[in-house]
């Protein structure tokens, strides 16, 4: 619980106003006549109306603008007693169609048994003119449903689990909500509710539950399996998957045996056997890989290669855009235009946005409908930037809808595919399974799908090793681009990108030119160097805008050179405070106006506006700029690249400051200047492709600070990461079976 019981305050009496509700979080502010004087609470209380009794558990906190109120944990309702009180509660507007002319009738009807008509004999309501049979029937439910939502949300609350989530069991539960989590709390980690297992955990034992419950070890696996799908892996090894969950739940191997096959018939699992190892998933990944695999299979046996040489078409490029293509350039247009599969890969510097530019010309040439995306909102402008073509995310290409369950879905899937004939999908090293699966799930099996990226970069935030997996599969004709272009061969960064790809030590000692080595003798250095160099050395030597121009990338979070630290020296640095400038506290983070902050996990219910259009969804990874604070509510305005979203209180653990995000947030993003510490951390951050991914995304400079032997270290290390996935086998398999099948 967030505090002690025994040290909080009480306080109770009568509502006498609702002063502010956000319905989105269930925060509310609201005047109480405490026998007689007034006080003004504040909290996440839930939906509570005038002239309800209500008993606070809280403390009172000073307020700079608004005085002393009382901060309220949790929240006990009593109904109203009193006519008055009675005629109040029921005129506020809690039930719909009653109103204060009605709420007088029926208390002038009933008196103080008003409620419990409504509630227990509401055939009587129908007695009075003005209530049909319906309309009683109606006041009773609405009443009924009212009553069952305060009770779950009252249960949940002393669990910090906010009125919110309590209202989403109401959805499924209703009326049996509190019984149903008392008989099992783990329904709250199912999907659409999303309570962390911890917590349910917590409950049970609480309610003195069977710790060895299939039901407790069914979520304790599908806990294992989410945390792992958070680190990139779409399943686990079963021998590995059962001695985590053992360990983790302290229960036996038979006990999970028991649980694991009956979560299989429930259809909460899948198992799979790969190479004589057997492999368990979560069900949407297994269905991900099966659909994928199975799709992909279609598509390519549709999709027969075209015997027709495109050189001539290609001579015709050269000659209107007065360019030469080298022979894997031509090689790359060739498949692009003769396969309805096609993945474009290669380092920077190779020529890929050239080569992508000739086959979107000789589609459009002939009279082909083209959808450009890319998986984050600044790899979409960037690729239309590059194209000279509208470009979008995956997710507004798709448009994003949800099911009556709340859960996400696209509007675009097989029974309304996307009317384009060539598809093309930039950086697509950053898709991860489930992403890929709702884009195929929306191309015609005769559309033609082309897919570029660099495969040496870091795989998805998401799970999945998508790119890497389709290419080493071998199925899908592949043009990997080598040779590095001679006006890019001038560039330090290109070329020391391409030697580090190859294992070969980087030149650090140029000072010329768009690459930088600045050695330091520790990490509180590194540090202190990081923010020079972004507060006055690169605005005072290149003009650049700390905050739009330079982005500080890092291998971990921790240390003093990690994001942490540096987002706190950052702050103070760049954005320090000042009376002109409104913040909130969010435990021991400060959010203040004009701060840079980055999404840290896919929300798709955020909604923004830009200009006259609006939409939903802030994604992992998106950086924007707080515009404004409401101190009072907690609130934060916040602009994404002119998407202008409000975040309440609960949305902001969210939300990290961005002044240095990890390597592995950078990717899909470019920068005009990259500032990289690379300290002395633990050697599986210390490797080839995390170095590279960050070095790649620099456009003008690039400066890395710190020892000498890290670079060399990171060069040498070329450790992949490693993804539990069987797609590739599952890609192997499909193509395989027989043709019948399909």
């Amino acid at each position: 619980m967030a505090a002690n019981e025994t040290e909080l305050q009480v306080l109770q009496g009568t509502v006498e106003e609702v002063i502010y509700k956000n319905t989105d979080n269930g925060y509310i502010v609201i005047a109480l006549d405490v026998d007689g004087a007034p006080e003004t609470a504040v909290g996440t209380l839930g939906d509570i109306v005038e002239g309800e009794t209500i008993r606070l558990r809280g403390n009172y906190v000073a307020n700079s603008k608004y005085g002393r109120q009382f901060k309220a944990v949790t929240c006990e309702r009593t109904l109203p007693t009193t006519p008055m009180e009675i005629r109040r509660y029921l005129g506020s507007g809690i039930i719909k169609g009653v109103g204060p002319a009605l709420a007088k009738k029926i208390v002038a009807a009933f008196g103080t048994e008003s409620l419990s008509v409504i509630e227990n004999d509401p055939m009587r309501l129908s007695e009075l003119n003005g209530i049909t049979t319906d309309k009683a029937l109606y006041i009773s439910h609405e009443f009924r449903k009212l009553c069952g939502i305060k009770t779950i949300i009252e249960f949940l609350q002393k669990y910090d689990i906010s009125p919110v989530t309590a209202s989403l069991v109401w959805k499924i539960h209703e009326g049996a909500s509190v019984a149903a989590v008392r008989e099992n709390p783990y329904i709250l980690c199912d999907s659409g509710i999303d309570v962390d297992f911890t917590i349910a955990d917590r409950i049970a034992f609480d309610l003195e539950l069977d710790m060895c419950s299939a039901e407790r070890i069914k979520a304790g696996i599908a806990y294992v399996l989410r945390e792992n799908s958070y680190a990139g892996h779409t399943c686990l090894p079963r021998q590995r998957l059962m001695e985590r969950v053992c360990s983790a739940l302290n229960v036996s191997e038979d006990d999970f045996d028991s649980a694991l096959y009956k979560g299989i018939r429930e259809n909460k699992f899948c198992e799979y056997e790969s190479a004589k190892r057997v492999y368990v998933f979560l069900t949407e990944y297994y269905h991900a890989e099966t659909y994928i695999a199975a799709k992909i299979a279609i598509m390519l046996k549709l999709s027969a290669p075209l015997e027709k040489d495109f050189t001539e078409e290609i001579a015709g490029v050269e000659w209107t855009e007065g360019i030469q293509y080298e022979d894997l350039q031509k090689a790359a247009i060739n498949a692009a235009l003769g396969n309805n599969l096609f993945i474009l890969t290669g380092g920077p510097g190779t020529g890929k946005t050239t080569t992508l530019n000739a086959v979107i010309q000789l589609c459009r040439g002939k009279n082909k409908r083209l959808c450009l995306a890319a998986p984050t909102g600044r790899a979409a402008k960037r690729m239309s930037d590059l194209t000279g073509q509208p470009a979008k995310t995956i997710h507004r290409l798709l448009e994003v809808d949800f099911s009556k369950e709340n859960r996400l879905k696209f509007k675009h899937n097989e029974l309304n595919p996307l009317k384009a004939d060539v598809i093309i999908i930039d950086e697509m090293s950053m898709v991860d399974t489930l992403l890929f699966e709702a884009l195929l799930r929306a191309v015609k099996p005769e559309s033609k799908l082309i897919m570029v990226g660099d495969s040496n970069q870091l795989p998805s935030v998401g799970a999945g090793n998508v790119l890497r997996d389709l290419i080493s599969s071998g199925l899908i004709p592949t043009v990997e681009l080598k040779e590095i272009f001679r006006q890019a061969a001038e560039s330090l960064i290109v070329t020391n990108s391409h030697k580090i790809v190859n294992g070969v030590q980087p030149e650090l000692d140029e000072r010329k030119k768009d690459f930088f080595f600045m050695p330091t003798a520790s990490d509180n250095d590194t540090a202190q160097l990081v923010v020079d160099l972004v507060r006055t050395r690169l605005p005072k030597s290149y003009g650049y805008s700390p905050i739009d121009d330079i982005q500080i990338l890092t291998p971990t979070k921790m240390g003093a050179a990690g994001t942490k630290e540096l987002n706190r020296s950052l702050q103070l640095a760049l954005n320090p405070p000042s009376r002109l400038k409104k913040e909130i506290r969010f435990f021991d983070v400060v959010f203040r106006t004009n701060d840079k902050v980055m999404q840290i996990k896919n929300d798709y219910d955020v909604a923004w506006k830009k200009g006259g259009e609006s939409g939903l969804g802030i994604f992992n990874g998106d950086i924007g700029i707080v515009t404004d604070v409401d101190t009072h509510n907690g609130i934060l305005t916040i602009d994404f690249d002119g998407r202008i979203a409000v975040y309440t209180s609960e949305m902001l653990n969210k939300l990290e400051h961005a002044y240095a995000i990890t390597i592995h947030k950078s990717q899909g993003s470019e920068y005009k200047a990259v500032v990289m510490p690379l300290t002395a951390v633990s050697e599986q951050l210390l490797y080839r492709n995390l170095l590279y991914t960050g070095i790649t995304r620099a456009k003008e400079n690039i400066i890395l600070i710190g020892a000498r032997e890290v670079v060399g270290r990171m060069v040498q290390n070329d450790r992949k990461t490693l993804r539990y996935s069987c797609m590739k086998r599952l890609l192997d398999e499909k193509f395989n079976e027989n043709e019948d099948d399909y």
